[in-house]
C-alpha cells in the first residue's frame, strides 16, 4: 500500500474544500467604506483635539485601525476555524501605549466598533451611527464654556495686600479656591487660586495687576492635570 503524499495531494485535501468562499465585490465595499468612515474619524479627531501635543501618527491610525478591524472581520465571518485561531493569536497582544486624554479612547473605540460593524455587513448601521457620533461630539467638545476651570497665581508684598486681593477676586469671580500658598522673605507670598469666571471677560486680571503690593498675576487655563 502507498502512503505517499505528493504535491498535488495537499491541494486536493478537505482543508481547501472546507474554506468557504467570501465575495470579492462585498470586500472591496467593506473595505472602502471603512476607509471613508475612518477619514471621517480622523475629521472629526482633529477638529475636537484640545490636547497640547497633536500626534498625526495617532490621527492616522483611527483610520488604519478601522481598516485593519473590518478586514479581520471579513476574515472571522468566512470562516469559522479561522475565527477560531484568529481569537487565540489577538490574545496574546499586548498594548502599552500610555492614553493621555480620555478623549482619545472613545476615537479608539469608535474606530474599532466601526471596523467590526462594517465587516458584519451592517453598512447602514455603521455610516449613519458613525456620522451621528462625529456630529455630538463636535457638537459636544467644542462648546464654549466660561465654567471652565483657571489657576490665578498672585504674589504679593505682605498680608494686607493678599486679604485685599483675595477680596477682590471674590467679587469678581464665581468661585474660588485657594490651593496653595507660599511664603518667602525674598518674594513675599505666592497664591495659587482656582478660579470660576463668571463671564468670558478677564479683565479683572489687569485691575488685579494694578493694585499696590501686587508684585505679579499670571492667570492660565487648568484641566484638573496640567496647566497650558
Amino acid at each position: 500500500m502507498n502512503s505517499t503524499v505528493n504535491f498535488s495531494d495537499i491541494f486536493k485535501s478537505n482543508f481547501l474544500e472546507k474554506v468557504s468562499s467570501f465575495s470579492f465585490v462585498d470586500m472591496l465595499v467593506a473595505l472602502a467604506l471603512a476607509f471613508a468612515v475612518g477619514l471621517f474619524i480622523m475629521a472629526v479627531y482633529k477638529k475636537t483635539f484640545r490636547g497640547v501635543l497633536y500626534s498625526q501618527s495617532f490621527c492616522v491610525s483611527l483610520m488604519a485601525l478601522t481598516l485593519i478591524t473590518t478586514l479581520i472581520i471579513l476574515a472571522v465571518t468566512s470562516n469559522i476555524i479561522l475565527s477560531l485561531g484568529m481569537v487565540g493569536a489577538l490574545s496574546i497582544v499586548r498594548f502599552r501605549s500610555a492614553i493621555k486624554e480620555p478623549i482619545d479612547i472613545v476615537f479608539l473605540f469608535w474606530s474599532i466598533s466601526a471596523g467590526i460593524i462594517l465587516g458584519a455587513g451592517l453598512i447602514i448601521l455603521g455610516v449613519f451611527g458613525s456620522i451621528l457620533i462625529g456630529f455630538i461630539l463636535l457638537v459636544f467638545v467644542n462648546k464654549k464654556s466660561i465654567d471652565n476651570p483657571y489657576i490665578l497665581i498672585l504674589n504679593c508684598e505682605n498680608d494686607s495686600t493678599e486679604k485685599q486681593a483675595l477680596e477682590f477676586v471674590s467679587n469678581n469671580v464665581k468661585k474660588h479656591v485657594v490651593k496653595s500658598k507660599t511664603v518667602s522673605r525674598e518674594n513675599g507670598i505666592e497664591t495659587t487660586i482656582e478660579i470660576r469666571l463668571k463671564s468670558s471677560s478677564t479683565e479683572f486680571v489687569n485691575s488685579l495687576g494694578s493694585m499696590n503690593g501686587i508684585k505679579n498675576v499670571v492667570m492660565v487655563s487648568y484641566n484638573g492635570e496640567y496647566m497650558a
